[in-house]
């Protein structure tokens, strides 16, 4: 589904959030979160256009010399920043799997797997109960589809400008505004 916007639903699991184009908060301006756990007691989700532009080879030891040695880190938000979370899309004639939050054991066997893509993340975004239900009532996020294309365009803030460009005319003239509006 190619950024088509979802009606409204009850949870925003596999969904992503595009940060509103008036979001200042810096952990999240312009960003792109994928949400992996969606409940009456919260909601968690990774940052996807944060790229460190580091390797887990980089990060630790255990990863230097192995297959997972060349995944690319990027900031999954400001909660845990010292926690990796490990996920891997796998390529399908309908779309992709998302396997999230994953063990080491696991990323090293999918790693081997034919059209399998890994990410790291340092951190996570986490809102407690309702926090995120009260985020949506002031507009401060986008619902989207994970469009199919995801991983093939850029892994940074153009990637924000893009997803969120496909939600229609108004969202494209505000995803194309300058980050300095004096440099309009």
């Amino acid at each position: 589904m190619q950024g088509r916007r979802k009606a409204k639903r009850d949870s925003l699991i596999g969904s992503l959030l595009l940060a509103h184009p008036a979001l200042k908060d810096p952990n999240f301006r312009r960003s792109v979160v994928l949400m992996s756990a969606h409940s009456e007691e919260g909601a968690m989700g990774v940052v996807l256009n944060r790229p460190l532009g580091k390797r887990l080879g980089e990060l630790s030891g255990d990863f230097a010399l192995g297959p997972l040695a060349g995944v690319p880190i990027f900031g999954g938000g400001p909660v845990q920043t010292d926690q990796v979370v490990l996920a891997a899309w796998q390529s399908r004639d309908d779309g992709f799997r998302l396997h999230f939050g994953i063990e080491p054991e696991k990323a090293r066997e999918l790693a081997g797997e034919e059209g399998t893509h890994l990410r790291a993340f340092l951190g996570y975004s986490g809102w407690s109960a309702g926090q995120l239900e009260n985020e949506m009532k002031h507009n401060t996020w986008v619902v989207t589809d994970v469009p199919d294309d995801l991983l093939a365009q850029a892994q940074d803030e153009r990637l924000w400008r893009i997803v969120l460009g496909r939600e229609g005319a108004q969202w494209k003239l505000e995803a194309g505004e300058p980050e300095n509006l004096e440099e309009n």
